[in-house]
């Protein structure tokens, strides 16, 4: 379970350390990954390219190649999105507070960009309760002995 206090107000976020104009954005990602994670949009269920992904590997952010998530934690939630029951580690990732649309919901993003990924709800499987519910556009998988992405700031040093 999380606690309020690893909780974000929306209005209250902290620095992201990657900031890109949206025009930068916009040439980084498609029209699709641009649309989710600056956007704050969302995949219809079951259309997203990971949702029956199997393999063993790690997903990636799609923004800033930071890993976020492992095959290992990701489970069947029957929601229609990836799910995973907890990130590689905890500071992967940053829990907003999200009323939009009339809802109460907790929005996760990756926390070097801040950039949109999906939300997390306390009815995921045990050993943590949690489901983060993950858009695909928003990750990059790749499997075990691959190449992983590189991350963003590794390009803005070269």
């Amino acid at each position: 379970m999380f606690h309020d206090d690893t909780i974000y107000k929306s209005g209250d976020l902290p620095r992201f350390p990657v900031v890109l104009t949206e025009e930068e954005w916009k040439k980084r990602l498609s029209a699709r990954q641009y649309r989710i994670l600056r956007e704050k949009g969302t995949e219809a269920p079951f259309t997203g390219e990971y949702n029956e992904n199997h393999q063993q590997g790690t997903y990636y952010s799609a923004a800033s190649g930071e890993p976020l998530f492992r095959s290992n934690a990701k489970f069947d939630s029957g929601s229609g999105w990836p799910s995973f029951f907890e990130p590689i580690k905890k500071e992967a990732v940053v829990l907003v507070e999200d009323s939009s649309h009339s809802m109460r919901r907790v929005e996760v993003l990756d926390s070097k960009t801040g950039s949109h990924l999906g939300h997390v709800f306390n009815d995921g499987p045990q050993p943590t309760g949690l489901r983060y519910c993950i858009n695909s556009a928003s990750l990059l998988f790749v499997p075990d002995g691959e190449k992983p992405p590189r991350q963003i700031d590794e390009e803005q040093d070269t």
